[in-house]
């Protein structure tokens, strides 16, 4: 063998008949595939309407405020709750962007599989949670180490 292939992969060059692994292929049927794209899908729906109407009564409570003159307190409790929508907004963004992976897993045929084990993650768990990544097993493991 020479330095060369003894080296191949150190610098995460293949040799020429390795090939790059690929992520374990779901084990649920297309309907299957398509029942969770549906699912999440009406869950991306909601949390945009949920996103559009707290940026609606964000603006509402900004005019509400321009050109009135409130007690301190009034003023607190105002930057607050617009504090509170804003969270509450990014948190809705944040949960998007996990459907929006959940919805490439299904178009990439990964959907299902834990991202740490590679086991199938039981489709009760996948009705509940449908943007979920790993088993109920490796999350726990995963709280456990901290990560």
């Amino acid at each position: 063998m020479s330095e060369t292939s003894k080296n191949a992969g150190l610098n995460g060059e293949l040799d020429s008949g390795d090939k790059p692994a690929s992520p374990p292929r779901t084990y649920l049927t297309d309907e299957e595939l398509e029942h969770f794209r549906q699912l999440i899908l009406k869950k991306r729906t909601q949390a945009l309407e949920e996103i559009e109407d707290m940026n609606s009564r964000l603006k509402d409570a900004q005019e509400q405020t321009e050109g009135y003159t409130y007690h301190m307190a009034d003023s607190g409790t105002d930057a607050m709750e617009r504090e509170m929508l804003y969270l509450m907004i990014s948190r809705q963004q944040k949960y998007i962007g996990y459907l929006d992976r959940a919805l490439k897993r299904i178009d990439l045929k990964t959907y299902g599989i834990c991202k740490i084990t590679g086991k199938p993650i039981p489709k009760e768990r996948l009705d509940a949670v449908p943007h979920t990544e790993t088993t109920v097993e490796a999350k726990i493991e995963q709280k456990k180490k901290g990560m």
